[in-house]
């Protein structure tokens, strides 16, 4: 370190100055574009990442808000007949052919082998509007287009 100094007060006093400037100028350079630049540009992508995830909240509370509503307003309707009689009154109505019906306990175990998806759709939510509650649902669907095959849909009531 001593041959350092040693070098430097070597130098004239104009050298000692362009030394002196440059090795600020070094130092502030290196502070810039190794220690604040990579903190700013992190820290710009976590406001944006926090942005995004307070919007992602607020979304995920209006739909809890929704969901509890719901669940509030089709918790007020009870089924209280059969579930097989609803099945297959409302299943021969939307145009479904149930291929196998099976009761477990007080819920049902439905499968049809082939459907057009938007009767199906259509189907549920009348069960659900009657309140019959879809408890499990295995739905694939099937090599013809718009149509889904019910492996199980266990409903019961609500």
């Amino acid at each position: 370190m001593k041959q350092y100094f040693a070098w430097f007060y070597n130098l004239t006093e104009r050298e000692q100055k362009i030394v002196s400037i440059g090795g600020i100028a070094f130092v502030v350079a290196v502070f810039y574009f190794l220690i604040w630049s990579p903190l700013k540009q992190d820290l710009a992508k976590q406001e944006l990442a926090l942005a995004a995830d307070k919007s992602l909240l607020v979304w995920v509370n209006e739909q809890a808000n929704k969901a509890s509503q719901l669940k509030r307003s089709s918790s007020s309707k009870s089924f209280t007949g059969s579930l097989t009689q609803l099945v297959n009154s409302s299943a021969r109505s939307n145009g479904i052919s149930v291929s196998r019906m099976q009761p477990q306990g007080e819920n049902l175990q439905i499968s049809v082998d082939r459907v057009n998806f938007e009767s199906l759709i259509s189907w549920m939510d009348y069960l659900e509007r009657q309140g019959v509650v879809v408890l499990f649902s295995d739905i694939t669907e099937t090599d013809a287009s718009g149509f889904v095959q019910v492996r199980r849909l266990q409903i019961g009531k609500s």
